[in-house]
């Protein structure tokens, strides 16, 4: 009991400095004028409907309400968004039963360190969604749930619609928990709560913003906050269509790529894909599960080019889905578990920590599926920062000061 309290105590420790590194590199790229970061924020309804357009008009009403820059209202938005989901995670660690296996799905570099480590998602829209998702999951009652999917699911599919591809963890959940009944009626009822949201989603997709719409909504962001459109939000039109979004693609794979990122799963759902072994669910058999949840990141992966922004968002729903249901007691460990060769050499102290810090801090996927693996962001996440905030290169400082080199020479 004592070791799972001090494992929470580190827990909510590291979400606090992931907050701080977050809301420093925000604050420190919310001014850079090539940055998805921001563009993706600047999409709104000015000159029309388009998709992704919710948010952005929110910060607009803000910027002007509140005597704002466009900029500062979305360095706002995206601050409270990154500090409600992490409070919405500390909240559904705070009960749960941590051992080593579970601590390692927790850091595995493809979760919660990923968008600090690739700042380039990091304040990114699906933020907004995992919060979504963690309160509909702490709902108890079954008329809030059904209000949600009615109601709420329509508004996340404006802010980020590739949300509709996730909606089967909603389902997962659901069905295990024992939301609907295990027949075809029952199951036809609760599919029509997706209705609403499936309807936005039909009607995004059929009608991509125009070529005036969109240079309207340029001129309105250039006149009125003196933003370009750029990046995420110029994108809009050049991959406007469902075609744009496949066709762009097709030119990039190889099998380079595809190799990279089979092993970057591979490892990094690795303990997660131990824990779906090697448990029983309620309802359902774990095959089901994996055959269930692996369909939309393959359609994602064939639509979009940030093929790690899509391997943290799969994994983020995927690991939340499992330790709530792990939670529930709706899935439990099979005792095999305790006696695979894996668990009986990580219970051996040292290499476990070792095995921790390399496996959770010696890697990361990049943003895009064209980028190498990143490396020891264990390191870079505060060097970079420590450059930021002296305003120099302070390992070059180090290596170049005449001092040092003169002790190095004379006294060592």
């Amino acid at each position: 009991m004592n070791n799972t309290i001090d494992a929470n105590k580190y827990l909510n420790l590291y979400i606090l400095i992931l907050f701080i590194f977050s809301v420093f590199y925000l604050h420190g790229k919310y001014n850079v004028g090539n940055d998805s970061t921001v563009s993706e924020w600047l999409i709104n309804y000015e000159s029309g409907f388009t998709k992704r357009g919710l948010i952005g008009q929110i910060a607009i009403f803000i910027s002007e309400f509140f005597n704002f820059s466009l900029r500062q209202s979305i360095l706002l938005l995206q601050i409270f968004s990154i500090g409600v989901y992490y409070l919405l995670l500390v909240n559904f660690f705070k009960s749960l039963r941590l051992n080593k296996i579970i601590l390692l799905s927790i850091f595995t570099p493809i979760f919660l360190l990923y968008p600090v480590a690739e700042i380039e998602v990091l304040g990114r829209k699906e933020i907004i969604i995992f919060s979504f998702f963690l309160i509909y999951i702490t709902l108890k009652n079954f008329k809030q749930k059904n209000n949600f999917r009615i109601f709420l699911l329509p508004l996340l599919m404006l802010i980020w619609e590739p949300v509709i591809f996730f909606f089967i963890f909603w389902l997962i959940v659901d069905y295990i928990e024992g939301v609907f009944e295990k027949n075809y009626k029952s199951l036809i009822k609760y599919l029509l709560t997706f209705t609403p949201a499936i309807f936005i989603g039909a009607y995004i997709a059929l009608n991509p913003i125009s070529e005036i719409d969109h240079k309207n909504m340029a001129i309105f962001l250039k006149e009125n906050f003196n933003e370009n459109c750029y990046m995420s939000c110029a994108l809009l039109l050049s991959k406007s269509s469902v075609y744009d979004q496949f066709q762009a693609n097709f030119s990039l794979f190889n099998f380079e790529i595809f190799l990279r990122y089979f092993l970057i799963i591979l490892i990094g759902f690795g303990p997660l894909f131990i824990m779906i072994k090697f448990s029983k669910f309620k309802r359902l058999n774990y095959r089901v599960f994996l055959f269930l949840i692996t369909p939309p990141i393959f359609v994602l992966f064939m639509m979009m080019s940030d093929w790690g922004r899509i391997v943290n968002i799969f994994y983020t729903f995927s690991i939340i889905s499992f330790l709530y249901l792990y939670k529930k007691k709706l899935v439990k460990f099979d005792n095999e578990i305790l006696g695979s060769f894996f668990i009986k050499v990580l219970n051996k102290k040292y290499i476990y920590t070792i095995f921790f810090v390399i496996f959770c801090f010696g890697w990361n996927p990049k943003t895009s599926l064209t980028g190498d693996i990143g490396t020891n962001p264990l390191w870079k996440i505060p060097y970079n920062a420590s450059k930021k905030i002296l305003g120099f290169d302070s390992l070059k400082f180090f290596q170049d000061n005449p001092l040092i080199k003169w002790h190095k020479e004379n006294i060592e």
